[in-house]
């Protein structure tokens, strides 16, 4: 059975109930959240889904420029036979899409494009991803029949039944097994959540400037936290410039991501600066994460923030830390090389190429004429990964982020794996000290 209903014989132009909502040159409004909001309702509408294609920031840091597409543009195109497809796919590069700028304080739609080059499927829109949601009622069903032993596929065609069909769900299959997921790596199993809260509770006892906060979920299970010493926060005080965050190590028994803030001290050495655990890596839990951070840190803000290419921490850290610089770790990116090149003949004058002009490149200019010979080069002017690098270099390339303070964290495997191993050792000593919280 397919997760979302195929659309057949409608047009590829919005429908009437559209129009009256339809985005339109100069329309103003007070804010970037609103004007995506606007563009997001008339998606829904009218039976398309919307996506962020690109960004551009000023010298502060703060974005001035957006540009929103359907979720169908793009120049991706499936191997797999339309007819067997469960997820409808980007065939079409659709150039549905608009642009906002800010200007005085004002957000202005700048140009619009509502022609789409696929059908809409505004009947089924409450199945589109962006879309999708499980009552209050879908996910307590889910969760009683999950602890009861009840299958999810069972659990789900009963909420299907209780609607009254498929024409009336507001989520698919997928959307319940991630969320039974979600609920089994809640932390408040075998009595691991009440020895947390006490080893917590004890530690605030012993010194007061001890930080701690929990994220609950409905069922007040705990599903997020975050910590940080007294040590640790005083740290911060001095050597919080910049600050390297990585969920990369999953280190216990329900595989939550484990988060240190990690900085660098006078003497160029990793120091621990926080942690945490996380129920899933989506932006509302990044966003949790950082809120409490910047609250545990007394609402001061890094200068800058080093993390690899995750998608949904990119969107919170622009939500919570609007004005703090954000690049990406370089070693996460050049790890991938093998990944990417390995199958072509010339890997080797590739990797060494690309090696070149990423770290010995001391200038953008220079980058930019070196990017553009290396693409020709070895024939990679398609290559959509190198594409996407290139559209993202002031967030990578050294040359152009070496007028900023990054307290020397160039982010190399040496400094990556020093700080990760002492940080995951500090973590398991701290939660074994407690009986019932294991951590493996």
């Amino acid at each position: 059975m397919n997760d979302l209903p195929q659309c057949t014989g409608n047009s590829p132009e919005p429908n009437e109930s559209c129009l009256d909502n339809e985005p339109k040159i100069h329309m103003c409004f007070d804010s970037m959240e609103e004007a995506k909001k606007f563009y997001t309702n008339y998606a829904i509408t009218c039976g398309f889904a919307v996506r962020t294609r690109s960004s551009k920031k000023n010298k502060e840091n703060n974005v001035y420029y957006l540009r929103l597409v359907c979720s169908r543009e793009g120049k991706y195109v499936s191997s797999i036979k339309p007819e067997v497809k469960t997820l409808a796919s980007q065939t079409n590069k659709c150039p549905a899409s608009i642009t906002i700028g800010k200007k005085d304080n004002k957000w202005f739609i700048k140009s619009v494009e509502l022609h789409h080059s696929h059908d809409l499927c505004p009947n089924t829109s409450k199945l589109i991803a962006g879309n999708r949601k499980l009552s209050m009622q879908a996910k307590h069903t889910l969760q009683v029949n999950d602890d009861a032993g009840v299958r999810i596929n069972k659990s789900f065609l009963s909420i299907v039944s209780d609607v009254g069909g498929f024409e009336n769900m507001e989520f698919v299959e997928r959307d319940a097994k991630n969320y039974v997921v979600q609920h089994r790596k809640s932390l408040c199993k075998d009595n691991d959540g009440q020895a947390l809260l006490k080893h917590f509770s004890s530690m605030k006892a012993l010194n007061n400037d001890f930080f701690y906060d929990i994220a609950l979920d409905e069922g007040n299970r705990i599903c997020s936290v975050l910590w940080a010493d007294a040590r640790s926060r005083a740290a911060f005080e001095e050597f919080g410039d910049v600050v390297s965050f990585d969920t990369t190590y999953l280190t216990n028994k329900y595989d939550m991501p484990f988060a240190p803030f990690v900085g660098v001290n006078h003497h160029g050495h990793s120091i621990l600066l926080g942690c945490g655990f996380l129920s899933s890596e989506d932006t509302a839990s990044f966003v949790w994460l950082f809120e409490s951070w910047l609250r545990c840190m007394g609402n001061k803000a890094q200068d800058g923030i080093i993390t690899d290419q995750c998608k949904a921490m990119a969107n919170a850290i622009e939500e919570v830390f609007p004005n703090t610089r954000h690049r990406w770790c370089l070693w996460h990116i050049m790890k991938k090389l093998p990944e990417k090149f390995q199958g072509y003949k010339n890997y080797v004058a590739i990797k060494t190429d690309i090696h070149a002009i990423v770290y010995d490149c001391g200038s953008p200019s220079e980058f930019e004429n070196g990017w553009e010979d290396l693409l020709t080069k070895h024939g990679l002017e398609a290559n959509d990964w190198l594409c996407d690098l290139y559209d993202a270099r002031r967030k990578r390339v050294p040359c152009y982020l070496r007028s900023y303070f990054w307290a020397g964290a160039l982010v190399g495997n040496q400094v990556s794996l020093h700080w990760s191993m002492s940080m995951i050792g500090y973590v398991i000593f701290m939660m074994q000290e407690e009986n019932g919280f294991h951590v493996t």
